[in-house]
């Protein structure tokens, strides 16, 4: 059966326009999900809409949305007064400019659709306006309307359709200096970084999804299949913790366990020097037994005491 169209309208490139219909490109269908249940009864539960206060149940036509002002206080709104601030929907996009597509954060991207013509009379303005955007190598933008709410969106040549990406609002997106103002600006020791570029090199591949794997999603299946056969279900054992207690060393061993990686050019890391850079910082990673937290202990009292005299 072909796919239902999520939103049918009218392509416009100043007075070219087509019929065109939005699929969405992303589905999470194949994905295990539950349902809750009564374990008493192993019937489905329902939820009721409730009166937090009364404790009654409430209605749908009973119920209209409200915007809270402060704790307890609202501002109540019927169907009717949001109806009157809708954006009607013109179910056209109309391109208003062409942008560079490395200009877009992905920050700003939310929901792939994929575009096709919406019958045969559509197919040759739609080749056009396609191929006009493949030629020049850029981004369309326009706007378009779901479900009374207004989206830009970013139109992009593939293969022989296009595919439109949602774009989210500036307001939309958290300035990343409250979260990143705080990371110090630390002094990396030269060998240290050339260990973790080898390290990058020697897994340096490319981009195959195909080959994505989900774990979770496997052994939820299995999961499912044992219960099904009336199977023990066992909890896996943890991984032991690495006894690794310095960054340094958990690089080398990385670069000794990588091995010969996924491709690539390899070179042998660069030697460190015997002298100590002035001010390293060593991180503590997860320590094996009472003699490996006593030896990180006093580790970190020499490293302090260091500090002290080179401030």
């Amino acid at each position: 059966m072909a796919p239902r169209a999520y939103w049918k309208g009218y392509l416009k490139l100043s007075l070219v326009s087509c019929p065109i219909a939005l699929f969405p490109a992303t589905s999470e269908r194949e994905k295990i999900s539950f349902h809750q249940l009564n374990k008493e009864t192993g019937n489905r539960i329902r939820y009721k809409k409730i009166d937090a206060e009364t404790g009654d149940e409430v209605e749908n036509a009973d119920i209209v949305k409200g915007y809270e002002l402060a704790k307890g206080e609202y501002i109540e709104l019927d169907p009717e007064e949001l109806d009157a601030v809708a954006i009607e929907s013109k179910h056209a996009i109309e391109i208003d400019e062409f942008v560079p597509r490395s200009e877009i954060d992905e920050l700003y991207m939310r929901d792939p659709y994929y575009i096709v013509p919406d019958g045969e009379v559509a197919q040759q303005a739609f080749a056009v306006i396609r191929e006009a955007i493949r030629k020049e190598g850029m981004v369309a933008l326009g706007k378009v309307v779901f479900t009374s709410r207004e989206h830009i969106i970013a139109l992009e040549a593939r293969g022989k359709g296009m595919v439109g990406m949602t774009l989210r609002y500036p307001y939309e997106v958290r300035d990343e200096k409250e979260y990143f103002e705080d990371i110090e600006d630390e002094k990396i020791p030269k060998d240290m970084l050339e260990l973790a570029v080898h390290i990058v090199e020697s897994k340096t591949g490319h981009f195959k999804p195909a080959e994505f794997k989900d774990d979770y999603e496997d052994a939820l299946k299995d999961l499912l299949r044992k219960k099904q056969k009336g199977e023990k279900i066992e909890r896996s054992k943890e991984p032991e913790p690495s006894n690794v207690i310095n960054l340094m060393d958990a690089l080398r061993q990385s670069v000794k366990a990588g091995g010969g990686g996924r491709g690539g050019a390899q070179r042998a890391p660069a030697k460190r020097g015997k002298k100590k850079v002035e001010g390293q910082r060593e991180m503590l990673l997860s320590i094996a037994g009472k003699k490996g937290k006593e030896a990180a202990t006093k580790h970190v009292a020499r490293s302090g005491s260091r500090h002290k005299k080179a401030s």
